[in-house]
């Protein structure tokens, strides 16, 4: 070994390089490794020259100009007092990457890549050999090869933000193509850790507009480790990933919806929790495209269950939570963003929450939504545009609190108007031709008149409502009504004086042969949360209570609690 000298000015071509890397090979005598400090800052040098003339070339060709580039980079990876520098690391890997091919067009390209590979893993790798010379320099094993990867993915985030920071381009200075290569070496070590940064600077990268940089493997591996809890990514990444892929919004929305089905809980405050927890209603409120296509999955989830009622009340909470943020962001972007295919004096009129509205107030508001939603109905049965009829019975299924104070109003009100009757009814049944409609209204106006008759009965009796309801002709032979029945009956129980103290084997008539169950617990549920957050608390404490009974009786088999 030559004794460590000045380094002549002519010396830095590259077979100079190449020689010394091959005298210093592993750095192993105490002479070596002097000579190769000395010699770092040249080495930098020269490694920033080679990447600047290699980057925008396709490995092929780098190879052409550069036939010993292997050689060089190889031996230079295996040298620890080279790649145990920073800056020396950084742009020794800067190097390496130039090389690897996402798309190999040939043997040579696919032999480089096999290459690399084998490189970056014996870089990580640990043998005999490497734990003698490790414990030489007396430093742990576990957190040499740690320091080590995180040299390398923080050489990797420098250089990513760097070029990120060019202001003179909105575009990437690095080619798309070293972007998509670094996030498909990324794969096999996704699930560290220390591998966070890199993964949320290269989400965070601006593409071409055209083509996704990254590779869809980076982007599907990333959503799926993300989704099963092996890896943590901060908000702004999971944005950027949703926003970049669209799967991945898709995937987490229906594992959500898939969480919320199967949870056994009651209560409605536990299910936005989950709800909120998931980010889904902040970026929604942040990004009107990606709400959008949530709303979109959940109209077609709707569609698939035929409107099962675990699903309206999925749909209702994440309604509350999104109009929740959206109402506190600061730079309020138009509705008609969000509900591109909706009148927008309806959405304001739904998009008002009830709590905000006085109580004495509720029916006028009431009014004002069946006027306009009526309006809206009629233009489109002429129109004859079921889709757009749809939409609207949609928009309304997201503001169920609404339909849910209607069903109250109609049991309070003195003089309860017959349209909210219609809202009801156009809630259940959105698309039936003006004829059926007047022939539904008739028999849903004769149930709901023999429950206001009850309501004012002294010492009513469970078997007073089963005479009254069940000997009726109209229900005996529509079968098709009990589920309008049995909410009006809910509603006859919780909001009569009467009803509340005949509440439970009230209940027991709609709910023995389980037919109602859904519908009625998850009425029950919906309101029992309406009025636990209403302003006048004290008048709605003994509703409240009566809910919660209700509930727990209702779904005492099955060991839920109610909260």
């Amino acid at each position: 070994m030559t004794q460590a000298t000045s380094i002549p000015p002519s010396s830095f071509g590259f077979d100079y390089w190449l020689n010394k890397s091959v005298e210093w090979g592993q750095a192993t005598t105490f002479e070596s490794q002097q000579d190769v400090c000395l010699h770092l800052p040249k080495l930098q040098e020269f490694l920033k020259q080679i990447y600047g003339a290699i980057q925008h070339m396709k490995t092929t060709a780098a190879l052409k100009s550069f036939p010993m580039i292997g050689q060089l980079l190889g031996r230079l990876c295996w040298n620890p007092f080279v790649v145990a520098h920073d800056e020396s690391h950084q742009n020794l890997l800067e190097c390496v990457w130039c090389l690897y091919s996402a798309d190999p067009e040939n043997a040579v390209e696919q032999k480089a890549n096999d290459w690399i590979w084998n490189l970056l893993q014996s870089m990580i790798s640990v043998d005999q050999e490497d734990r003698d010379f490790i414990r030489s320099l007396h430093y742990p094993e576990e957190e040499y090869h740690l320091k080590l990867l995180k040299n390398m993915v923080s050489s990797l985030v420098k250089q990513l933000q760097d070029d990120q920071c060019d202001r003179s381009s909105m575009f990437l200075r690095l080619p798309s193509e070293r972007w998509r290569n670094i996030s498909i070496l990324c794969l096999p070590i996704i699930t560290l850790p220390e591998v966070v940064p890199l993964m949320e600077s290269l989400l965070s990268c601006r593409d071409n507009g055209l083509d996704e940089t990254l590779s869809t493997e980076f982007l599907e591996t990333v959503s799926n480790c993300f989704l099963q809890k092996k890896i943590l990514l901060s908000e702004s990444a999971v944005v950027n990933l949703w926003l970049r892929y669209l799967p991945s919004l898709e995937q987490t929305v229906l594992h959500l919806i898939e969480s919320l089905v199967s949870h056994p809980c009651v209560s409605l405050v536990e299910l936005e929790a989950i709800i909120t927890d998931s980010l889904l209603p902040k970026v929604s409120a942040d990004h009107p495209s990606l709400f959008r296509v949530i709303d979109n999955f959940f109209r077609t989830i709707l569609l698939e269950t035929d409107g099962h009622p675990k699903i309206i009340t999925i749909i209702q909470a994440f309604t509350r939570c999104f109009v929740q943020v959206l109402l506190q962001v600061q730079t309020q972007m138009p509705l008609k963003l969000y509900f591109p295919l909706n009148q927008q004096s309806f959405v304001v009129a739904l998009l008002t929450n009830p709590s905000d509205v006085p109580p004495e107030a509720w029916c006028q508001h009431l009014i004002t939504i069946v006027q306009m939603l009526k309006r809206i109905v009629q233009d489109e049965k002429v129109k004859r545009t079921t889709a757009n009829l749809f939409e609207n019975w949609f928009l309304l299924v997201h503001f169920g609190d609404w339909l849910n104070i209607a069903l109250q109003q109609l049991m309070i009100a003195d003089d309860p108007h017959e349209v909210l009757l219609w809202l009801f009814i156009f809630y259940h049944k959105p698309l039936m031709e003006n004829q059926q409609e007047k022939q539904l209204m008739e028999e849903v106006k004769c149930v709901y008149n023999q429950l206001k008759i009850l309501s004012t009965t002294a010492n009513l009796k469970p078997e007073d409502v089963q005479t009254a309801l069940f000997t009726n002709t109209v229900f005996a032979k529509r079968g098709d009504l009990k589920d309008l029945t049995s909410q009006l009956l809910v509603s006859f129980i919780l909001f009569t004086e009467g009803g509340n103290r005949i509440a439970k084997q009230s209940l027991q008539l709609f709910t023995s042969g389980g037919d109602s169950l859904d519908g009625v617990s998850q009425l029950l549920v919906s309101t029992a949360h309406r009025l636990k957050n209403t302003k006048c608390r004290r008048a709605e404490d003994r509703m409240v209570q009566v809910t919660v009974e209700l509930l727990q009786h209702l779904l005492l088999e099955t060991n839920v609690t109610v909260q």
